[in-house]
């Protein structure tokens, strides 16, 4: 973007919500807001079943309890995750300090990795669980709808996080606009709008008044009078 900073323009422009929906960071954490409601909603609402033997509840995948705590409390940390960083998104225009914007991506970068990370390691825990649950202690198949979804979902949500990462990156990359900073931030000997020294026309002749100077001739030569008329007093 032409005279911003790190994907955004330069602070005190009205907010648009219409660029702010459009931008693909923003889309992307929106997707990965939704995924996050489906993997830990899925949990709680079907992800532990009651007992034959008792009033006790138990966790859908191989009965461990792990498994369903890890599950919710990556989905609801995502979950609040995504809506910090929305709104950081739309506050981010606002922000006059380049320095601030560049802290704002590179913690976009990291914990969009990080939770990149974390969804991975909850798609391979909760698909091993589920692979060797045993089937007695589920027999009337209850709520497998609902654990295949939050695998689906943990495992879609390693991109999503991973593309956040990525766009972040990409935004670090772009820097900021050298319109942004002062001369004082400036290397001169990159800067090639910098302009030429003054071109000196050089001396006609000696200093008449030996001065020491150097004696410019006259722009125009009908400025002066031939010395040859004052003698003859014309």
């Amino acid at each position: 973007m032409e005279g911003g900073a790190y994907g955004a323009g330069k602070a005190g422009g009205a907010f648009d919500p219409h660029t702010l929906v459009r931008q693909p960071h923003t889309i992307l954490r929106v997707v990965s807001w939704v995924f996050s409601i489906v993997v830990f909603g899925s949990i709680v609402n079907e992800g532990y079943l009651n007992s034959n033997s008792g009033g006790e509840k138990f966790c859908i995948y191989n009965r461990n309890p792990s498994a369903c705590s890890y599950g919710v409390a990556v989905g609801v940390l995502a979950f609040l995750t995504c809506l910090l960083y929305l709104a950081l998104d739309a506050y981010f225009p606002q922000i006059s300090s380049v320095k601030d914007r560049k802290k704002a991506v590179l913690s976009d970068i990291g914990v969009s990795a990080f939770w990149a990370f974390l969804w991975f390691v909850g798609f391979c825990f909760l698909a091993n669980q589920w692979q060797v649950s045993k089937p007695k202690d589920n027999p009337m198949n209850e709520g497998t709808d609902a654990a295949r979804a939050a695998i689906t979902f943990s495992f879609f949500s390693i991109f999503t996080w991973a593309g956040q990462a990525v766009l972040a990156f990409q935004r670090y990359q772009i820097g900021a606009d050298s319109a942004l900073f002062s001369q004082d931030y400036m290397d001169p000997s990159q800067d090639s709008s910098m302009p030429y020294a003054p071109y000196v026309e050089p001396s006609a002749g000696p200093d008449p008044a030996g001065m020491g100077g150097t004696y410019q001739q006259p722009a125009n030569a009908f400025d002066t009078e031939p010395q040859g008329y004052q003698s003859q007093g014309y």
